[in-house]
């Protein structure tokens, strides 16, 4: 070869490198994350942390193939939507929300950015999703617990005390998460045959006061502070703490 064709061949191998090197880098991905928290709450703090975590051990860097745009919007409902529609403005790849009271923001925001929810009790109730095997919208994620539960707690109400016949269920009916839940208690009763009523209006609610006091004696601590507790007063007792 040539000593000219040769240098052509290495430099043009050379100028496209970089451009295979780029190629072969993966693209930038976005996440928007919507907190219904204060940036100092402990607990959320936590949970982005393990969540971090979780994005780092499957692959997933800050700075080299992912970005994560978070927003620490309080418990303020205003705040929320807020967010919310900034979150979906910036058209992220994905939006992870922690709850119900992101969601719903969220999806008054968005029908097309794709919506992950890490704890809902009711999605279907909520009208987050169509059914929980067909979500058929932007969003999907993970329930609180299986709606069969509800079921085995009037079941296991049942077997404590087998004379029950009615029992009281205290829900909101103006919040529609929880409406599946409730949905399998019903079911559930006219197999035990247990009458449900249905209660959780504060003005039914009566206000309930103690109707049963203790008394309870910490000789140590009183020994420590120089008291003798009287005969009469220790008689008295239901508990003396030696």
């Amino acid at each position: 070869m040539r000593r000219r064709d040769f240098i052509t061949v290495v430099g043009g191998a050379a100028a496209a490198w970089p451009l295979a090197a780029r190629a072969r880098q993966p693209a930038m991905r976005r996440i928007g994350v919507l907190l219904p928290a204060a940036a100092d709450n402990t607990q959320y703090q936590t949970w982005v942390g393990a969540f971090l975590q979780g994005l780092a051990q499957s692959g997933w860097n800050i700075g080299q193939n992912v970005r994560i745009d978070t927003r620490w919007a309080t418990a303020n409902a205003d705040a929320v939507r807020r967010h919310a529609a900034e979150l979906a403005a910036l058209a992220p790849d994905v939006i992870l929300a922690p709850g119900a009271s992101t969601v719903g923001p969220l999806l008054q925001a968005t029908r097309t950015v794709p919506i992950v929810f890490s704890i809902v009790a009711d999605p279907v109730g909520a009208g987050f999703v169509d059914s929980l095997a067909r979500p058929g919208g932007n969003a999907t994620g993970f329930m609180s617990f299986e709606y069969s539960i509800s079921g085995k707690w009037l079941e296991l109400l049942k077997q404590i005390a087998p004379g029950i016949t009615r029992v009281a269920v205290l829900r909101d009916s103006a919040i529609p998460s929880g409406a599946g839940q409730f949905g399998v208690i019903q079911a559930m009763a006219a197999s035990l045959s247990v009458e449900i009523n249905p209660s959780e209006k504060p003005a039914d609610l009566p206000v309930q006061a103690p109707t049963k006091y203790e008394l309870v004696v910490n000789l140590k601590t009183a020994k420590t502070l120089g008291l003798e507790i009287p005969t009469t007063v220790l008689a008295r007792a239901d508990e003396v703490i030696e």
